[in-house]
This record gives C-alpha cells, sequence and structure tokens, in this order.
C-alpha cells in the first residue's frame, strides 16, 4: 500500500483547488457580464481558458491520481469547462446581444443543447488524443464575434449554427495538451494565440492589426490542423 507524505497530498490537493478555481473565474465573469464589462468578462474567461490548459501538468507532475485516489479531477474538470466554455459564454452572448431580438434566446439555446449533446456523446476525444468534432470552445466563438469581427445579426445566427453543426462533423481537431503530434509546433502556437488574445483585450476598444493578424494566423494553424489530421495524415 502506498503512504503520501503530508507534502504531496498537500500538493495533490494544491492541484485540485487550482482546477476549481476555474470556477471562481467563470463566477467572475458572470459578475462582469451583469455590469456589462465585456472586456473584463472576456478576460476572465481566457483565465479559465490558461488554468484547464495547465492545470493537468501539474496533476501528471504531483501524480494526483496516485495521491488522492478518491477525488475525481477528470469530473471536477468536466464541471468548470462545460460552466466556463458553454454556460457563461452562452449568457455572454445573450446579453451582448449579438444578434437580433428575436434570434437571441433561439441562438443562445443552440449552444447550450449543442454542447450537452456534444459532452454526452462517446468518442468525444480519439483514442490518439484528438476531439472528435468542434470541441466545445464558445468562449472563443464568442470572442471573436464581439471583439474581432463585428459580423451583422445574420452573420452571427450563421456562424452559431455553424459551429453548433461542426460539435458532430467527423473532424479531428487538435487537443493541445494532450494530441502526440507535431506537440511543440501547437504549443508554440497555443501561447501565441493566448497572448494575442489577451493583447486585443487590453487594448479594447482600440484594434491594433498586429495582434489581430496573429490571432487569425494562430486560429487558421487549428484550421488547417484539422484538416491535416482528418483528411490527410489518414
Amino acid at each position: 500500500m502506498n503512504t503520501f507524505s503530508p507534502l504531496e497530498k498537500t500538493l495533490a490537493w494544491s492541484v485540485h483547488l487550482f482546477t476549481a478555481s476555474g470556477l471562481v473565474a467563470g463566477f467572475m465573469a458572470i459578475l462582469a457580464i451583469n455590469a456589462k464589462a465585456w472586456r473584463e468578462a472576456m478576460l476572465w474567461l481566457v483565465g479559465c481558458l490558461i488554468i484547464d490548459g495547465i492545470d493537468g501538468t501539474f496533476a501528471r507532475l504531483f501524480k494526483v491520481k496516485e495521491v488522492l485516489p478518491e477525488i475525481d479531477g477528470k469530473m471536477i474538470d468536466y464541471v468548470i469547462d462545460f460552466a466556463t466554455y458553454a454556460i457563461i459564454p452562452a449568457y455572454f452572448f445573450h446579453e451582448a446581444h449579438l444578434v437580433h431580438d428575436d434570434w437571441n434566446l433561439i441562438c443562445t439555446s443552440i449552444i447550450l443543447l449543442a454542447s450537452a449533446v456534444y459532452y454526452g456523446k462517446t468518442g468525444m476525444v480519439t483514442d490518439d488524443m484528438y476531439f472528435l468534432g468542434f470541441p466545445v470552445l464558445w468562449n472563443m466563438v464568442v470572442f471573436f464575434l464581439f471583439f474581432i469581427f463585428n459580423f451583422s445579426s445574420a452573420w452571427n445566427i450563421l456562424s452559431v449554427f455553424i459551429f453548433a453543426a461542426l460539435h458532430f462533423a467527423p473532424i479531428k481537431f487538435v487537443y493541445p495538451s494532450q494530441t502526440s503530434r507535431f506537440k511543440k509546433l501547437t504549443l508554440i502556437n497555443t501561447v501565441i494565440f493566448i497572448v494575442s488574445c489577451i493583447a486585443i483585450l487590453l487594448l479594447f476598444p482600440e484594434r491594433n492589426n498586429w495582434w489581430i493578424g496573429s490571432i487569425i494566423i494562430s486560429t487558421g494553424y487549428y484550421a488547417l490542423m484539422a484538416i491535416y489530421n482528418t483528411w490527410i495524415e489518414e
């Protein structure tokens, strides 16, 4: 029987609390949305994204599964992810009125329903660690619709339908922290994406074409990887 030191247990609990802090950040995003503080709300959601992106590394480093087998870190992660990648972005979308009022609740409902069904399907992550179908990343969809493109209501409606449908398309999307192929390149691109996102938000409402170009190119990398992994690599 393995016995672990108080330090090891403390570190393991710290990782779970770090993961759970994403929910606190998500709650702060809700408060910011209520105050119509859009930049602050999205910064909190980006914070959630960063926490989710690095907590697994800490979990593996400190052997959290072995030290605290009675706590299911994945379940904690799923609860927080659904809140911060689906529910809160849907609330942002609704309150920001990115579409005409007649379509606002419809589009918000599509975001939530499609996300829920996606989380319920088997094979959400493939054996070779790709997301099958566009992952639930409505925080980033809303980021682009609100802070980057300024589309019309009609285009925003179409975007919601397209990304909701892509949840169920047989397309392999990179799982940045897990996919092994081109992992270093993917991680570098992910850092560029996050830094660009934060820079755009800090500069908002001013628009900096360099940072916008940077985030569009880094997003294009994920699209090209999806094409490669789905149709070319095979």
